[in-house]
């Protein structure tokens, strides 16, 4: 079994930890309506991508005429 020989200061166990953050996401605007989405995804907001709607928003459609 593998076993340190010497004990690893944290000074430099933190060093080694240094490239382990979380990077900030790169939100872009949604040309359709604006608001903020990541990109090569479908926009949240609206259902746009690409400048073609993919996804029906639930405004848009009517559930009263099928539940009768």
């Amino acid at each position: 079994m593998a076993v340190p020989q010497n004990k690893v200061t944290p000074s430099r166990r933190n060093m080694r930890r240094a490239h382990d953050s979380l990077t900030a996401g790169n939100p872009g605007e949604c040309p359709n309506c604006g608001e903020l989405k990541r990109p090569h995804h479908v926009c949240g907001a609206c259902g746009h991508y690409d400048d073609r709607e993919v996804i029906a928003q639930a405004d848009e459609i009517d559930l009263d005429d099928d539940a009768a």
